[in-house]
């Protein structure tokens, strides 16, 4: 069972060809791990996960020491991923403390992104990088804490206005995968149900067909860099910047 789980849980972030099965985000969570791949190789030294949930891309950071930072909530602290919990505000982290900071499919859930963008850059240390993915199109979730989804321009002036130097920017799913992606979600969340069971048959029946479809959708259709899933950013806090601010303290590693 605990083999069974573990593969579960890979098809939900890392989804190979059972996922086109099983993952009803198949071509979201594709699309973000594919373009996250060249960014990896930045989160070196010590790396801070904000938002961690269970850690997805832990596997594929080479950090010397990888922390993750989640709200304290009963929900996320039950997921075991959290290395340190706070109440939103300020990080319970230190200034200039990390040489890196990933931040994946958080930055839509808050909802003052520049006191948010603020703590980021004063955790990190001068010319420390910044790995930040969001939604550009996608649908109300994780209600009612669902605040905002940016362009690519916004994210972009929004990053600069908080003191960060944009290295790159990648989109995710900008062809046919997109429109077939958001036809999956739509169908999940009018057919789930409490009943696990059903869920998969539904699942199987429903949402796989659609799934199937959008290697070939992808295919036929031309590329829109101007309709995509998400926003992946590579940033970095300059160099030559001795601000920051002043720390919360110390961390208290799974407090």
């Amino acid at each position: 069972m605990n083999a069974l789980h573990r593969r579960w849980q890979k098809e939900l972030f890392e989804p190979g060809w059972l996922g086109l099965f099983v993952n009803p985000f198949f071509f979201a969570r594709r699309g973000l791990l594919r373009e996250l791949r060249p960014f990896f190789a930045e989160l070196t030294g010590e790396v801070l996960d904000v938002g961690c949930g269970r850690k997805p891309y832990r596997a594929h950071v080479p950090a010397a020491r990888y922390v993750g930072l989640d709200l304290d909530t009963p929900e996320l602290r039950a997921l075991g991923g959290a290395d340190i919990f706070y109440a939103g505000g300020d990080f319970p982290v230190a200034d200039s403390s990390f040489d890196a900071v990933v931040c994946s499919q958080v930055l839509e859930h808050i909802f003052t992104p520049a006191e948010f963008l603020a703590e980021i850059r004063r955790v990190l240390r001068p010319g420390g990088v910044l790995v930040l993915t969001t939604p550009f199109t996608w649908d109300e979730h994780a209600q009612p804490h669902d605040f905002g989804r940016y362009s690519s321009f916004g994210l972009r002036a929004v990053l600069e206005r908080a003191g960060f130097e944009v290295v790159a920017q990648r989109k995710t799913c900008a062809d046919g995968r997109a429109l077939v992606q958001l036809t999956s979600a739509y169908i999940y969340k009018i057919v789930r149900s409490r009943h696990r069971w059903w869920n998969l048959f539904s699942q199987l029946l429903l949402i796989a067909p659609a799934n199937a479809l959008g290697g070939l959708a992808a295919w036929l259709l031309p590329a829109n860099p101007d309709f995509y899933l998400d926003n992946v950013v590579l940033a970095r806090r300059p160099a030559a910047d001795a601000g920051g601010g002043t720390g919360a303290g110390q961390a208290e590693e799974g407090a």
